[in-house]
């Protein structure tokens, strides 16, 4: 199940909880409805998309329109990562490079959370043919390599134009995973040295790794307060929801509040360099 399906599942849970919460079995819901019982089930369970005015239907009955607003966003989230998803699959990273592109233009605080490697906007060259390569072959999608690269070499001109305000977190242990070689990986660290500090377009941290737990979290990204995308084993989140967005800003506060910045950022890139060398 990919991340699309499993959250189509999820808001069919979200409204088996209304409907319970209502005191209502599935048929009762679906008498007051107007439809066979079937559909109420498919929905349930994910096997069914609402569509909004069965939303709106859902909500009425279970005296529940204060719940609209979210249900419909989730809706249209789940719709989006559908579209996404088969994009990616069918036309390859090249085209995801080139979207991630247009989303940081249109932002003027992007804050981006990575727990295990560095991101794409601060990568080198070789390290991140590494990244998408991994990718491609994890996924087995379109091999669309060469033009991937450069796609997301072109996204970091962000930080050299522009009127973003780039923000990266990342945890200690991205310093120390190994992306093709000790080479590319020492090269990696030296390039994060020369561009996450000094920039005033770019604020950088590091989340050490005796720091308290926030919560569990993959890598996300935070486009204002509008949008947030969040990268899971087998596709991409949007999600626009208020009440999902209020947890990630949430999530970012207490994640920026552990970190470290400046010189004591700079003391763990430069231990984890030493590390290498040995």
């Amino acid at each position: 199940m990919n991340g699309a399906a499993r959250a189509k599942v999820a808001l069919g849970a979200r409204l088996r909880e209304l409907r319970k919460d209502a005191g209502l079995d599935g048929r009762q819901l679906s008498t007051a409805a107007e439809w066979h019982w079937s559909k109420t089930s498919r929905i349930e369970h994910g096997k069914q998309m609402p569509s909004e005015s069965d939303l709106a239907v859902w909500c009425r009955v279970c005296d529940a329109t204060l719940a609209l607003p979210d249900l419909v966003a989730t809706l249209r989230n789940v719709r989006a990562q559908w579209a996404e998803w088969r994009r990616i699959t069918a036309t390859g990273h090249t085209r995801r490079q080139q979207r991630g592109q247009e989303l940081e233009s249109e932002t003027r605080q992007l804050r981006i959370y990575n727990p295990t490697i560095v991101p794409g906007l601060l990568q080198t060259e070789s390290y991140a043919r590494a990244v998408l390569a991994q990718c491609i072959g994890f996924l087995g999608t379109l091999d669309d390599l060469d033009t991937a690269v450069a796609a997301r070499m072109s996204r970091q001109n962000i930080l050299r134009s522009g009127g973003t305000r780039v923000l990266v977190l990342i945890h200690e242990a991205a310093l120390h995973t190994t992306l093709a070689d000790d080479d590319v990986t020492v090269a990696q660290l030296r390039h994060l040295l020369e561009v996450a500090f000094g920039n005033a377009r770019v604020g950088f941290g590091v989340v050490p790794l005796r720091a308290r737990f926030a919560y569990l979290s993959s890598s996300f990204h935070l486009f204002d307060r509008r949008q947030a995308l969040i990268e899971t084993a087998s596709a991409e989140l949007t999600v626009t929801a208020p009440s999902e967005l209020e947890l990630y800003e949430r999530l970012w506060n207490e994640l920026h509040r552990r970190a470290v910045y400046g010189d004591a950022a700079r003391a763990l890139i430069e231990s984890a360099l030493e590390q290498r060398a040995t």
